[in-house]
């Protein structure tokens, strides 16, 4: 049975501004959370986030569904579409640090980040990114979501 593998391609770390809060009902939240910028950097990808992109999160039961869409222009000019769907949980404990200001990294128990990219791009050189699956392992650092995505294989 063939088992699958992982490369590690580049991280994304993107800027972000306040939530917005829009609410729904009494089981669940609803918000948005603008994307202002930030940077790719990696061994297969260089360029940086543009802004203009956002997060919708749907929390129900103390679990986020998420849903990201933004762009990325790597170094060589070419724009990259980027929709990021994912999960983030957290024990109490842990939202108490996150919230304090402290870096809990992406392996911590009791911290589920994790996140599932689709690329698309007619560039050439970046054809890959369109071509094949990818997850992402994120962590909230000062005012940035950090995503180490990795090639599925």
């Amino acid at each position: 049975m063939m088992h699958p593998t992982l490369e590690y391609v580049f991280e994304i770390r993107a800027t972000i501004d306040r939530d917005l809060h829009i609410g729904r009902g009494p089981d669940e939240q609803l918000s948005f959370t603008p994307i202002t910028g930030g940077s790719v950097s990696g061994p297969r990808l260089n360029g940086e986030v543009l802004p203009g992109g956002g997060d919708w999160a749907v929390e129900r039961s103390g679990t986020a569904q998420l849903e990201a869409r933004y762009l990325i222009r790597a170094d060589d000019g070419a724009v990259i579409d980027i929709l990021n769907r994912g999960y983030f949980r957290a024990t109490p404990d842990i939202l108490r640090r996150m919230d304090a200001g402290e870096q809990v990294p992406e392996d911590e128990p009791g911290l589920y980040f994790r996140t599932a990219p689709v690329f698309q791009t007619d560039a050439a050189p970046h054809r890959w990114l369109a071509e094949h699956q990818f997850v992402g392992l994120a962590r909230d650092e000062d005012d940035q979501v950090c995503i180490r995505v990795f090639l599925l294989a």
